[in-house]
């Protein structure tokens, strides 16, 4: 190799992870440096003499090859990659959620995903507004895993309002829970995609695991919860506050929503609008907006939700 810049990585663990399946993970660091990667044997060549490129690749490089254990994933050369593209600190950049028994880290692949990260972390009850494909779905429900399956909390709460046109849950068959299981499959597909089947199962036989539609909220207390609700831009104003007043001591919260997908009748207002709005400036609270520039779903789904926002309705 004539020209660029090289660099050697010894550990040959490393180099094989770093490669990543067909090398997915090389391509991904590629876009980023807008130029050419070559390999040979354990030398990591970006045929660009820029000095700009060069420097991006040495600071990549170091980010990827000394960080801990696991972090060589396509996932976490995506998180690097975005935290570098967008001058987070250092520290920002080895923000992950650890789940006990789950087949990997979850880390933020987008500065604002990092931001609830953190939110989730140090907050007792986060509002997690953005579109579809942001992750925030995602990452509640990791995070909420991670607090159960660590014994943080006593168990997962899961709940969300049911609007449909001309259906109603006591027509539906099956118990209670068989009725709100189809409304709340996003919960459990995020769930099954971070930890076993067989874990899922064992979780709700142990009762680790609850789904409620919201309705039957009202009267309880939870305490000691990692509680979720969901599609929570179909709440009323009554309904939300309902909620938002049945969390108990050592619960954590995790309001998702997108204010532009309302589905409610008329001019009802959106319980998720006017709770930002008004619970705002509690210190224990806080409202992380995601957009576009944090899809993550796919580039399909980043360029339609693009073109929504700038519509004008």
């Amino acid at each position: 190799m004539d020209s660029g810049y090289t660099i050697v990585v010894d550990d040959s663990e490393v180099l094989s992870a770093l490669c990543g399946a067909n090398d997915r993970n090389l391509r991904s660091i590629e876009e980023y440096l807008g130029a050419a990667l070559l390999t040979r044997g354990n030398e990591f060549t970006v045929a660009s003499e820029d000095a700009d490129v060069c420097r991006k690749f040495q600071t990549l490089m170091d980010r990827i090859v000394t960080g801990h254990d696991d972090v060589h994933g396509h996932d976490r050369i995506q998180a690097i990659i975005g935290n570098l593209e967008s001058d987070l600190s250092a520290s920002l950049s080895e923000s992950y959620i650890q789940i006990p028994q789950g087949t990997r880290r979850v880390y933020p692949k987008s500065p604002k995903q990092a931001d609830l990260v953190k939110a989730m972390e140090t907050r007792e009850l986060v509002f997690a507004l953005g579109p579809a494909g942001t992750g925030k779905t995602f990452l509640a429900v990791a995070y909420a895993l991670s607090l159960v399956l660590s014994r943080r909390v006593r168990k997962i709460v899961m709940t969300r309002p049911v609007v449909e046109a001309g259906e109603s849950l006591g027509y539906l068959p099956g118990d209670l829970e068989q009725k709100i299981s189809p409304y709340l499959r996003p919960l459990y597909d995020a769930m099954e995609s971070l930890v076993s089947a067989e874990t899922v199962r064992k979780m709700e036989d142990s009762r680790l695991i609850e789904v409620a539609p919201l309705a039957y909220m009202r009267g309880r207390s939870l305490d000691n919860c990692a509680v979720i609700l969901d599609e929570a831009q179909n709440t009323t104003k009554e309904q939300m506050k309902m909620f938002l007043t049945r969390l108990g001591e050592g619960s954590r919260a995790i309001v998702t929503g997108d204010p532009t997908q309302i589905d409610l009748p008329g001019r009802t207002e959106s319980g998720l609008s006017h709770s930002v709005k008004v619970l705002l400036n509690i210190p224990e609270i806080a409202v992380v907006t995601l957009d576009n520039r944090d899809v993550v779903r796919s580039a399909l789904v980043k360029k339609i939700v693009q073109v929504y926002e700038q519509q004008k309705y």
